[in-house]
């Protein structure tokens, strides 16, 4: 793998489609080991210069020269809480534009490498509200004049937020000296309600805002002094983490990580990428050393440390601490994980020291310090209730405010196309990028940009909902599926509505039904197979069959023990599944419904 070269899988793509899908995604799957995406370093590249000049340093000169503060000085600001305040904002402006997380090539995004504003402030494109036809104002999937207006005064007002100067409050001056103010409560409250309007009309820019953990800190921006403000922060971040952690336990996280650690661009040794696979290249379920990787250096140090932060009083111990989540984010980062949380990854390593070591528990920071422990127990409660809530009914909560980030257990779908059907899309949906294929198209030829495209798909079958979305597939399609076009949701999802974080519910049936209004498939050219996060306390997912002209036409669930068990190619054939519903067609042509 080179600079502007990348690591093409072993294929001849003249023939790589004559291949039957089960043999295509064993070359995939296998490639996958030794070379992850296979990315040219030049991408890489591409991410640490956007960080490091676009992240990093406009955001830290913005938050330091419009506080007075001398930006070069890092020590006079590390710890000025509205420098922090300031790069949350900051971060909820890049999250928004689409120039954060879900960017470039890594989360499906070529050319261009932003969706986001490209979307967004072009009316016509799709908009998924969150509840459909249940809140007054919200109905429809088209995106307004109106809702591009919203967008854009959002925007200007996380700007005005950032740039204007802060001010002195009492609640600081008594415990602080030498500050430099508080962002404006005044121009942070808008934020926090043009946030809420939006995600009422659109949940797709308000998870892309990442306001399931920014939105409860601008609130307490907002509302709370100084003091109760700090521990409130800390008590946020410790969830997001503690929820993380809590996420992870099960069959699920153990298979990120080896796919992961193949991706990593600095790991080069494939002894070490292939020892996180029981026996490559013929069994590819995760190793007992993923399995560590994943439950000791991951769920265990997500949720212990976090504790120690939060609770310590002892000097030592809490620079430990903070050194090890510090490590722990920069790491996440360096792996350059499909989706791409990098800045998010930052904001965090940062916060850590910020919050922990800036303003400690011996310092008059501790939970304890709050002004009203009915007030911590009410913000704990109030934090920790779509965390509990997304864990025993994902149905009803994105993974993402269930704090399930990276954890595994996603809600996924694989997307079929019958043969040339996928055109439809770039003829009739109105968006900011063309399909994912199509994108390549600018830099591959046909046959080439297929094997790119099936690269992703062997990644999903890296995973536990792979071979239940694959076998769900074999079983609806048939011996059809080798001549149907197979995507990745996640990144057609991306070509659509400009925003995908590995969230299914951004492409479940509203999706499929919106886009049905405007392309008018027929029945059997457009099937989607998805399937629902695993409930904290249940071994089965729930899953539901698409067809873009029918609607649902199956319902069931299946063993999360068995498609764990599978290898990611199923030699062995589909997983079985428990059908609970199905839709079918009578003699007649007429639709009936079989329990």
């Amino acid at each position: 793998m080179g600079f502007k070269t990348g690591h093409f899988p072993e294929v001849d793509p003249a023939t790589f489609r004559q291949l039957p899908f089960r043999d295509r995604l064993r070359a995939m799957a296998t490639h996958w080991v030794d070379h992850g995406f296979g990315t040219p370093k030049m991408v890489h590249t591409v991410y640490i210069l956007k960080l490091l000049f676009l992240y990093i340093g406009a955001g830290t000169a913005l938050a330091t020269l419009t506080s007075g503060l001398s930006w070069l000085d890092v020590a006079s600001w590390w710890n000025q809480p509205i420098v922090y305040q300031k790069l949350i904002l900051w971060t909820v402006l890049v999250e928004a534009l689409g120039v954060g997380g879900s960017w470039g090539p890594l989360a499906g995004h070529f050319k261009p490498m932003t969706g986001g504003f490209h979307s967004w402030l072009k009316p016509d494109t799709i908009r998924l509200p969150p509840w459909p036809g249940k809140v007054p104002g919200t109905a429809g999937d088209r995106r307004t004049v109106g809702d591009v207006a919203l967008y854009a005064v959002l925007l200007v007002t996380l700007l005005a937020a950032i740039v204007l100067p802060g001010v002195h409050t009492a609640s600081i001056d008594a415990v602080v000296a030498d500050n430099a103010g508080l962002v404006r409560p005044a121009v942070v409250a808008p934020v926090v309600v043009l946030l809420v309007l939006i995600g009422l009309r659109d949940k797709v820019i308000f998870i892309a805002a990442r306001s399931e953990q920014y939105l409860p800190a601008l609130v307490f921006f907002t509302f709370l002094p100084f003091v109760d403000m700090i521990v409130a922060l800390k008590l946020l971040i410790v969830t997001v983490w503690v929820g993380a952690g809590v996420s992870k336990f099960g069959h699920h996280f153990s298979m990120v990580i080896p796919p992961m650690i193949s991706n990593t661009p600095w790991m080069l040794s494939k002894t070490v990428k292939r020892a996180h696979y029981r026996n490559f290249p013929n069994d590819l379920r995760p190793s007992v050393l993923a399995g560590g990787v994943g439950h000791v250096l991951g769920t265990l140090v997500e949720i212990a440390t976090p504790l120690v932060l939060l609770f310590s009083t002892n000097r030592t111990l809490t620079l430990l601490a903070v050194l090890l989540m510090v490590a722990f984010h920069f790491f996440i980062a360096s792996t350059f994980p499909l989706a791409v949380p990098l800045e998010w990854n930052l904001l965090f390593a940062y916060a850590t020291v910020f919050l922990f070591w800036g303003f400690p528990a011996w310092d008059g920071y501790a939970v304890t310090d709050m002004s009203s422990l009915w007030l911590a127990g009410a913000i704990t409660a109030a934090l920790c209730f779509f965390p509990v809530l997304g864990n025993l009914r994902p149905d009803l909560v994105s993974f993402l405010p269930s704090m399930r980030q990276y954890a595994g257990n996603w809600a996924s779908a694989t997307w079929a196309f019958a043969p040339g059907a996928e055109e439809k899309l770039n003829r009739h949906i109105v968006r900011g990028a063309q399909n994912t294929r199509t994108q390549l198209l600018a830099t591959y030829p046909e046959d080439v940009a297929d094997v790119v495209m099936h690269q992703l798909l062997g990644w999903r079958s890296l995973h536990s909902q792979g071979r239940a979305l694959f076998s769900l597939m074999m079983r609806h399609l048939g011996d059809d599926i080798d001549t149907y076009d197979l995507r990745e949701a996640e990144f057609s999802c991306n070509s659509i509505v400009a925003f995908n974080f590995g969230d299914g519910h951004l492409h479940n049936e509203h999706l499929i039904a919106a886009i049905q209004r405007r392309c008018n498939f027929a029945p059997g050219e457009f099937v989607v197979a998805w399937i629902e996060s695993q409930p904290i306390h249940k071994g089965t997912q729930e899953y539901k069959v698409i067809d873009a002209a029918l609607g649902v036409i199956e319902r069931g669930t299946y063993r999360v023990a068995d498609a764990v068990a599978e290898q990611p190619w199923l030699p062995d054939g589909p997983i079985p599944f428990d059908v609970q519903w199905t839709m079918d067609r009578t003699d007649d042509g007429q639709l009936e419904v079989k329990a």
